[in-house]
């Protein structure tokens, strides 16, 4: 009966050699799943050409609601945030139909966030077209010809003889990783002389509005 081949021998030199064929391959292979399992780090942010506004109220355009609300907010507030991964601005305008009016008579406030970590498309998607599932008294329409997609949601809650209840309007606008949205509300109770104009009627002047700001947030 022959013995084993010594240590060092043909035999063990060819196992090694297997194994590290074997290693190579194995590698290779956990090395390329590693690859596709990591993926790339992440898509560069579509930012469309916007840019963030430490003070947005600067580049809000509310010229066709001015139709209503003559009188301007010479200190509307504002605030904002950066980060690696967000830049947010925001504005708040208090509206009114003239200089007689003690207090607001309408609301109007504005955000933009610019998404630089994250694609925000299927999220917002989720939230603007089904926001009539949360609240009963909304009402969701597609609006074209804004951005990649864009949602006008209304509510009215007035009654009959238009002295109670509240309306409000907002456009929700997506534009490559750029969310923008403009919001008007008012109660019944709180204007002063008449009630406030129809949600049909203010949808138009938003939209018109949110065109000539996202203008200016491109352009400056």
């Amino acid at each position: 009966m022959g013995s084993p081949p010594p240590s060092g021998g043909k035999g063990t030199a060819g196992r090694a050699v297997l194994w590290a064929v074997v290693g190579a391959v194995a590698a290779s292979v956990l090395w390329a799943g590693g690859i596709v399992v990591l993926g790339p780090l992440g898509d560069d942010p579509d930012l469309s050409g916007y840019r963030a506004k430490a003070n947005l109220c600067s580049a809000v355009d509310y010229s066709a609601l001015r139709s209503e609300y003559a009188e301007a907010d010479n200190a509307p507030t504002h605030n904002s945030l950066k980060h690696k991964a967000i830049d947010q601005s925001y504005c708040s305008i208090s509206l009114k139909t003239s200089s007689t009016s003690t207090y607001a008579d309408a609301y109007l406030s504005v955000e933009m966030d610019l998404h630089k970590s994250t694609d925000p498309g299927p999220e917002f998607t989720a939230v603007w077209s089904e926001y009539g599932q949360r609240y009963e008294d909304y009402e969701v329409e597609e609006v074209s010809g804004l951005g990649d997609e864009a949602y006008l949601v209304t509510e009215d809650t007035t009654s009959g003889t238009g002295t109670s209840g509240s309306r409000a309007v907002t456009l929700a606008v997506r534009d490559g990783w750029m969310t923008y949205q403009m919001s008007w509300s008012a109660y019944t109770s709180s204007y002063e002389t008449t009630t406030p104009p129809e949600v049909s009627e203010v949808s138009r002047w938003v939209k018109t509005d949110t065109r000539s700001t996202l203008e200016n947030l491109r352009s400056e």
